[in-house]
């Protein structure tokens, strides 16, 4: 196996991360998929997005350089005005994430946290399982109705972030002329201009 890294190129993404991309990007599309036809897939995949973002947040504190969240999450202000520049086609470009796609990891976390919470509810509501079934074992009918619109809403909400992600991850690909997905793949990104 090669360690050493072309010159034009540095290490960016470590392999904790990469992991936890993919493995994220499968099972929320399995969930997805597999909604209410295949219940037990379902929950597998729901409870694998549990652990995965819960690593995710511990790694964001102590993993690598630009997997750590205080190198990409910025002030509101920072990622409109990084926005801004996309739109002209004169953004600046990162090694690490830029500010709307350190904008994008914290939308899409909130969002699978509040898809999972809510299915959590609806299937402890309704289907007497899960851990929440003992604390929704005698809730009314209406609050299992409720967290099934909630769950929907979020797992639509979510998949419309992933479309927005792809958007730009190949608006940023065509901005700076480098492969982003492939980044993500072998850990490596041009090395700064």
């Amino acid at each position: 196996m090669r360690t050493d890294i072309p010159s034009n190129e540095a290490r960016v993404w470590d392999l904790p991360v990469r992991l936890f991309h993919w493995s994220l990007a499968i099972c929320f599309m399995i969930a997805y998929i597999t909604e209410d036809d295949f219940i037990s897939l379902h929950s597998f995949a729901g409870y694998t997005i549990i652990g995965l973002i819960g690593f995710r947040i511990i790694w964001g504190f102590i993993g690598s350089r630009h997997a750590r969240f205080k190198d990409f999450i910025h002030p509101p202000t920072t990622v409109i005005g990084y926005l801004k520049q996309v739109v002209r086609f004169k953004a600046d470009r990162f090694v690490g994430h830029n500010p709307a796609g350190g904008a994008m990891v914290v939308a899409l976390m909130v969002a699978l946290s509040l898809t999972i919470l809510s299915g959590l509810i609806n299937y402890g509501a309704e289907q007497s399982a899960g851990p929440l079934a003992d604390v929704m074992a005698n809730a009314p009918l209406y609050i299992g109705k409720a967290a099934e619109e909630i769950h929907e809403f979020f797992a639509n909400f979510t998949l419309l972030l992933v479309l927005f992600h792809l958007a730009g991850v190949l608006m940023a690909s065509i901005q700076h002329g480098e492969n982003l997905v492939r980044s993500m793949i072998n850990g490596r990104k041009q090395a700064p201009y």
